[in-house]
């Protein structure tokens, strides 16, 4: 028989640090059973501890980071020419840095993708650059990275019990209640992750597509056959020409053209839409651009459409000129 695995955190109020570390190897080792305690009995006979008996040694399955002398953060790195040190480790980042590239081959796996070691490797560095580094910073208190109740880490914390709940509780009422709001905690950040990781595979898979789209109008205008796909880092990073992108929307009923920002996240574009066709929509901006089928133009400049492909393409030329 498979054994099963043995997954140990403390017990009582949770944050989100023990939350995601016991969900990746949750992940992992879907064979598992998952203990909260704070008895160090059964935490040493635990497979995998996490946030709680004060060890960290990956090797043995250990991820605590509360012990005196525990020093764990991520490497340095260089910020316009000066050495700037790694973020502090909590729990989430200890179990991630050594199971996360388990973590998403098994949902590779279960949702039927290819990925390759330079794949996974980008997932996982991408993951904990956009999302387990703040987990970290909140809960070591390095910083406050969503003031007041925005961000993951502060919703999950909203799922502890409170007093007014638990009034009347015996312990062990008490104590179920609050195994039922932490398994529930596993499973909202797990969506999070996971649609987070479907992203960035979506991402990964879309770089051949986008490198080999049909350029138009002298280079300048990229075409998308599909909608929704992303494209910004190729076209940001490998096409300084490109200033426009031009793909179906999601309902298929018009073209859209984007402006390509000067970096990703940015909301400052290459070229934008001309000022004359901003917050203008159907005839009113046909009557502008001549362009009989035009659809709408944002009044911030930075995404357009027409009925048509035919028509999409003239407003690109006319954004050009």
């Amino acid at each position: 028989m498979p054994k099963t695995t043995l997954i140990a955190t403390h017990s009582g109020s949770f944050h989100t640090d023990d939350v995601f570390g016991v969900g990746i190897l949750m992940g992992v080792f879907p064979l598992h059973s998952l203990i909260r305690t704070r008895k160090q009995d059964l935490i040493d006979a635990a497979d995998f501890v996490v946030d709680v008996g004060g060890t960290w040694d990956a090797a043995t399955g250990r991820f605590d980071h509360h012990q005196r002398g525990f020093d764990g953060a991520r490497p340095a790195h260089e910020v316009d020419g000066q050495t700037m040190p790694g973020v502090g480790y909590a729990s989430a980042g200890l179990v991630w840095a050594a199971h996360g590239a388990d973590y998403v081959r098994a949902w590779a796996s279960a949702n039927s993708h290819s990925l390759n070691a330079q794949g996974v490797d980008d997932i996982v560095h991408s993951i904990d650059h956009s999302l387990v580094q703040y987990l970290d910073i909140v809960d070591t208190g390095q910083g406050d990275v969503s003031p007041g109740i925005f961000g993951l880490s502060s919703l999950i914390a909203q799922l502890n019990t409170h007093w007014m709940e638990e009034k009347g509780m015996d312990g062990k009422v008490k104590a179920q209640l609050q195994e039922t709001r932490f398994t529930e905690a596993i499973a909202i950040t797990r969506k999070f992750l996971d649609h987070a990781i479907s992203k960035k595979v979506a991402q990964i898979s879309a770089v051949d597509t986008v490198r080999a789209a049909p350029r138009l109008v002298g280079g300048k205008v990229l075409h998308l056959q599909e909608g929704g796909m992303p494209w910004t880092r190729v076209v940001v990073d490998e096409m300084p020409e490109v200033m426009f992108v031009i793909y179906p929307d999601s309902d298929g009923d018009q073209y859209q053209i984007k402006t390509v920002p000067v970096e990703p996240g940015s909301f400052t574009a290459r070229l934008d839409l001309p000022q004359a066709w901003a917050g203008l929509r159907d005839h009113e901006l046909a009557a502008v651009t001549g362009v009989e089928d035009s659809v709408f133009c944002h009044l911030n400049l930075f995404i357009g459409g027409a009925r048509s492909f035919d028509g999409a393409v003239k407003l690109a030329e006319l954004a050009l000129v």
